[in-house]
């Protein structure tokens, strides 16, 4: 698992505000002046080239860097964030002696937090709601926008709930066009702003090139599925809002996590959604993430996933027998049935993806997405079955 962000040991600046700070990594030494001036160059031994805006420093390499006495602003980072490379963007609070790392190159993948406010409860939130302003996350997205590689294959827009922003969320969606118009965008919305159509059209109005929102539905059971998000009439505006966005002719993946309190309807969703919504784009059928308020219902909310592999094979084949795009993530390849494979994702964020010591042997390892490492931290199935 990987560190993004805390405490580092010294982060040297000149200024007197010591003001939050974003910039992307830099490895190369040939960049002109002119572009050295919002970029930190991670120091590698050598020289100390001019210009830069800050210095990231390997602590390995600390006293090679301060024997140099170049009068400039650095930080020195622990071993953890070995793994920084060219096109990263970090966050550095000089106030704090803080890193985080915004965004890696690197990675397939990555997640930006529009907002913790959220309109639901869930009962397995893995980012459970705050209700403090943290408007700051917009500013930060807006210069983060355009510092994120020409080049980045997908961004993921998430909360809370992002459509909460109103206007400013679709100010994001506008940026991240304008700025990254060969990256895929997907947003995790609940989906209930959409529910108003004017929201909805103006959304659409942005005519994005690679757009996609991803919405829960958790039962065909409306008291059901409002039970599991804790918000009343959820359902209803949930359904409304995607049938408005496909009228609107957008993108839309419905997604469903699996757990005690859906997994008995669970075939009986996917038939509602084959019936009723078959003109969605992909539906992805989701393991549970042992965080945030799973941990709390963890009674209410666990089930081995060896116990609903056949439930499991039921739903997907319903939705294929249908022909519709599905996918399953967050489960371990030894625990789904050979039918499930052929839908079978690696899915877990690398920061957070972990294996158990059970796994160590399996000789299908890299084929298999492995646990969160929360899941391992607090208990996983006893049926595993290393390959």
């Amino acid at each position: 698992m990987l560190k993004l962000g805390g405490k580092v040991q010294h982060i040297h600046v000149v200024d007197l505000d010591r003001q939050v700070r974003l910039h992307q990594v830099v490895t190369g030494r040939t960049l002109p002046m002119v572009l050295r001036q919002r970029r930190a160059f991670l120091f590698d031994g050598g020289d100390v080239p001019d210009g830069f805006a800050h210095y990231l420093v390997p602590e390995c390499f600390a006293e090679v860097f301060v024997a140099a006495g170049a009068d400039v602003q650095y930080t020195v980072l622990p071993s953890d964030y070995e793994y920084l490379a060219e096109g990263d963007i970090i966050r550095l609070m000089p106030a704090r002696d803080s890193v985080r790392v915004l965004y890696r190159a690197n990675a397939p993948m990555n997640a930006i937090m529009v907002t913790e406010q959220c309109n639901h409860y869930c009962l397995m939130c893995s980012q459970p709601p705050k209700k403090a302003d943290d408007s700051w996350l917009l500013d930060e997205i807006e210069t983060l926008i355009p510092l994120i590689p020409r080049d980045a294959r997908e961004i993921i827009f998430s909360g809370g709930e992002p459509t909460l922003a109103g206007e400013r969320f679709l100010r994001l969606l506008e940026l991240s066009k304008s700025y990254l118009p060969h990256t895929a965008i997907h947003v995790l919305s609940n989906g209930r702003s959409f529910s108003d159509m004017a929201f909805a059209q103006r959304y659409a109005a942005i005519r994005h090139p690679d757009l996609m929102v991803g919405i829960p539905l958790y039962s065909d059971d409306p008291t059901r599925h409002d039970y599991i998000v804790q918000a009343e009439g959820a359902f209803n505006e949930t359904m409304l809002g995607i049938l408005n966005l496909k009228r609107l002719g957008q993108r839309v993946e419905i997604r469903v996590v699996i757990h005690k309190q859906s997994i008995d309807r669970l075939p009986h969703l996917c038939e509602f959604i084959a019936r009723n919504l078959l003109f969605v784009d992909h539906v992805a059928l989701m393991g549970l993430e042992m965080t945030g308020f799973t941990r709390a219902n963890l009674p209410e909310l666990w089930i081995d996933p060896c116990d609903y592999r056949d439930v499991l094979s039921e739903a997907v084949n319903i939705l294929v027998k249908y022909r519709m795009s599905v996918s399953v993530y967050n489960h371990q390849l030894c625990l789904v049935n050979a039918d499930v494979e052929p839908y079978y994702r690696k899915s877990i964020s690398d920061w957070k993806n972990e294996y158990a010591p059970e796994c160590s042997g399996c000789k299908r390892r890299m084929d298999c997405g492995g646990f969160f490492s929360s899941g391992l931290q607090h208990g996983y199935s006893q049926q595993l079955k290393p390959f």
